[in-house]
């Protein structure tokens, strides 16, 4: 059975636990079955161990004891080390890619020489430092286990494990044995996830054998690993209630498949299908021409109306940013469809960006600060492409009966002749260097510098190296600039706005 490369992705891991009851026979019947169970399913599967070294792992005192129900039952169903290497051996004649739990440093040196692919750290050991000590010296991938363990203890695990450069997994599980579904907690995957985005999470589970429902959830909270315990009733050996046979192993791997089937591709947006596109292609509106477009006229809700039907390569409302400009190739008959064949796409997102990190640059010099969620007015009195020569950015701060308001130059550029008919303004240089012509006459000027220009009086300013103006003035009316060049004024569109700017 072929492996995904990334190890950690959609695992299951069925855990045999004491279930083969002391039996190697019985535990190769176990993963002979589960190997049965596991065709037609495309994803990587483990089947886990668990090693404890008698000698020493119960207190010679208590050995013989039997109302302690652990020590009763691992006495019980005890292997001895070629017993259980026939275990691992067939574990990996399945296909499977190998998993152990130790309990213990000597169960850890016997892991390395079985060979197994994978160390699994149970929730009990989870802080049992001299065990970590000892199986972060191993070269295998771990699994990590986090029943009952706060914050801090996970805090100090995972900085232990990452200091070390351990690749690793940590499974949300719940120690009660079967999990009532009230308490199987499976939000914190989520949290597990939210605090270390960058370590894959699992889920391993408790619940009853024949719960379908927790897997599908926590595929949908993003686990990629998954555990369970498995067992096989034959011989006269039963299930314990949290154990599952083979057909509830099945139902649960499908109730898994069914689940990554529905949650689909993460990370990236999925394309849409082609009865999808359709369908949302049918309930859009289409750009209709509201009367006859001229070849070479640009296309804007000035001259354009939106409605049903959309015809096969009709420009709809979606297409409809103030970052595009659309022109016509040809005319368009008043009522008729704007189709993309006929129009030729001009788009200035990129651009648009370009210009606002140069604005920013400059107001990162000057070290102003600006109020957020205030409009950036971009103009571009001919064109956006020779913004970098003709144009100026303005921050509208206040505009009541006074208005105020900051105009921000990049390096090189000039701002077109104008005037204005019902406003005076004074401009307070707060940066950089201003060439600044008042009716012909040239000033230069430079921080500190105010400088008046009262009504009608014609005015051009540029930049070397860039600036920012403070322009103060009675109420701004967009309509009271007035522009020498009549190229100016015949370009309507000589502004955009960004409002979401600063972020």
């Amino acid at each position: 059975m072929e492996k995904d490369p990334d190890i950690f992705n959609n695992l299951f891991i069925f855990e045999m636990a004491n279930n083969h009851m002391g039996s190697v026979e019985h535990g190769i019947k176990i993963i002979r079955e589960m190997r049965k169970v596991i065709n037609g399913f495309d994803f990587n599967f483990g089947f886990k161990l668990q090693y404890r070294n008698m000698d020493t792992f119960v207190h010679p005192d208590f050995k013989a004891r039997d109302d302690f129900r652990y020590i009763k039952r691992f006495q019980e169903t005890r292997l001895g080390k070629d017993q259980l290497k026939r275990l691992k051996d067939e574990i990996t004649d399945c296909g499977f890619v190998s998993v152990c739990a130790p309990f213990d440093e000597v169960s850890v040196d016997l892991i390395e020489n079985h060979g197994f692919d994978i160390i699994k750290i149970g929730s009990c050991s989870f802080t049992d430092w001299p065990l970590l000590e000892r199986i972060v010296r191993t070269d295998k991938p771990i699994v990590a286990s986090t029943a009952g363990v706060s914050l801090d203890e996970l805090d100090r695990v995972v900085s232990f494990l990452e200091h070390r450069e351990k690749v690793f997994a940590l499974m949300h599980c719940t120690a009660e044995y079967p999990t009532r579904s009230k308490n199987l907690q499976l939000n914190q995957i989520d949290l597990l996830k939210s605090k270390y985005p960058h370590i894959r999470v699992g889920y391993s589970t408790h619940a009853s054998p024949e719960d379908m429902d927790s897997v599908k959830i926590a595929i949908a909270k993003g686990a990629s690993v998954f555990e369970r315990h498995v067992g096989f009733e034959a011989d006269g050996f039963t299930l314990n209630a949290y154990s599952a046979g083979p057909a509830q192993v099945r139902r649960w791997l499908e109730s898994a498949r069914d689940a990554l089937a529905m949650c689909g591709i993460a990370d990236v947006r999925p394309a849409p299908t082609v009865e999808e596109k359709q369908n949302l292609t049918d309930l859009r509106r289409g750009v209709y021409a509201g009367r006859k477009i001229d070849k070479d006229e640009i296309i804007n809700r000035s001259n354009v109306f939106f409605a049903m039907p959309v015809s096969e390569g009709q420009l709809t409302a979606n297409d409809m940013s103030k970052y595009t400009d659309f022109y016509a190739q040809a005319p368009v008959d008043a009522n008729g469809p704007v189709h993309f064949s006929n129009i030729r796409k001009v788009d200035n997102r990129e651009k648009v960006y370009r210009i606002v990190q140069q604005v920013k640059g400059v107001l990162r010099k000057s070290r102003i600060l600006v109020p957020k969620r205030l409009d950036l007015e971009i103009s571009h009195h001919y064109g956006i492409d020779r913004f970098g020569e003709y144009g100026a950015t303005l921050i509208n701060f206040v505009n009541r009966e006074y208005c105020k308001k900051l105009i921000i130059l990049v390096p090189g550029q000039k701002h077109p002749e104008q005037y204005h008919e019902a406003k005076e303004e004074t401009f307070h240089i707060l940066c950089g260097d201003v060439l600044l012509n008042i009716n012909g006459a040239e000033k230069r000027c430079k921080a500190g510098d105010l400088i008046t220009i009262e009504k009608g009086a014609r005015h051009i300013f540029g930049t070397k190296g860039g600036a920012v103006i403070e322009e103060i003035s009675s109420t701004y009316d967009r309509e009271d600039s007035h522009y020498t060049d009549p190229a100016i004024a015949d370009n309507k569109h000589r502004k955009t706005l960004i409002t979401y700017w600063m972020d």
